[in-house]
C-alpha cells in the first residue's frame, strides 16, 4: 500500500503520531540513527495526523501511529484517511496490547505493530523490514508477480524474530515481567524465590526490565545494613 511512484533511492518520507513529546523526538532519533529515512511532519494527535496524512503536499510512505491520545485513537485516524484515499503504510508503536485493537489496526492496513516501550534494536529490525518491503513493492511495479508478492511479505516477516540481548531468554523474561507485573514491587531475591532461578539470573532481567523502562528501579531501606535495589513495574507504559 505504497503511497505512489518513487525512485527507490529516494529517503522514505516519514509522519510520526504521539501525543508524547519525548516520543516523538525518539522517532526521530531513531530514523535519523538508521538512515535513509525523512520526517515530513510530527503530529500529538489524532486530528493533526489526519490533517498531514490527507495533505497532498505531505504525502508519506510510512505514518508512525500511536493508538491512544487525547483526541482520538490511532484506529480512528486511519478510518478516516482510508475513507479518503490515503494508502501511507502504517507501523503501529503503541503500549496497547489488546488483540482486538492489533486485529483492527492491522485490518486498516498496519504493515507492523511495535509494542512500547521498545529497545532500539526492536525499532532498528521492524524498520528494516519495512524497508525492505517498500523497495520490493517499488521494484515491482504496477503488476506484480507471485516472486515479488512473495518477497514482500517475506521482507515484513523477517522482523518478527528479533533476538533479545545476548544471555537472555524470552520465555524466561516473560516469566520476570510476569510475575513483577503480579507483585507490583519486588527485589531481584523475591523474584528468584517466586521463579526458582538464581538472583543472579534474576537480577540481569530485571535490569533489562529498567533499561527498556517496562520496570523502574528504587532504593528499599531495612532497618540496618545497605538498602535493596528494588524494581517497580511500569503500568504507565501500557496506557498509551
Amino acid at each position: 500500500m505504497t503511497s505512489g511512484v518513487r525512485d527507490g533511492c529516494d529517503p522514505i518520507r516519514v509522519i510520526t503520531v504521539d501525543d508524547d513529546p519525548l516520543a516523538l523526538e525518539l522517532h526521530r532519533a531513531h530514523l535519523a540513527r538508521a538512515g535513509g529515512f525523512e520526517v515530513v511532519a510530527q503530529c500529538s494527535g489524532a486530528r493533526a495526523a489526519v490533517v498531514a496524512l490527507t495533505r497532498s503536499t505531505n504525502r508519506a510512505d510510512l505514518a508512525l501511529l500511536d493508538v491512544t491520545m487525547p483526541d482520538g485513537t490511532g484506529l480512528d485516524v486511519l478510518r478516516h484517511v482510508r475513507a479518503r484515499g490515503v494508502r501511507t503504510d502504517v507501523i503501529a508503536v503503541s503500549g496497547v496490547r489488546d488483540v482486538e485493537v492489533v486485529r483492527e489496526m492491522v485490518a486498516l492496513g498496519a504493515v507492523q505493530y511495535l509494542i512500547k516501550p521498545y529497545t532500539y534494536p526492536l525499532f532498528k529490525a521492524r524498520i528494516e523490514a519495512f524497508r525492505e518491503y517498500h523497495r520490493r513493492s517499488l521494484a515491482a511495479g504496477r503488476t506484480a508477480t507471485q516472486h515479488d508478492v512473495d518477497g514482500m511479505f517475506a521482507s515484513l516477516r523477517t522482523a518478527q524474530t528479533t533476538p533479545l540481548p545476548k544471555g537472555l531468554a524470552t520465555h524466561t523474561l516473560e516469566q520476570v515481567s510476569s510475575a513483577l507485573r503480579a507483585c507490583g514491587t519486588c527485589t531481584a531475591h523475591e523474584i528468584s524465590r517466586r521463579l526458582g532461578i538464581s538472583r543472579e539470573v534474576s537480577r540481569r532481567y530485571l535490569e533489562y526490565l529498567a533499561e527498556i523502562r517496562r520496570a523502574e528501579r528504587r532504593a528499599r531501606y531495612g532497618a540496618r545494613g545497605r538498602p535493596q535495589t528494588e524494581y517497580l513495574w511500569n503500568a504507565e507504559v501500557e496506557r498509551h
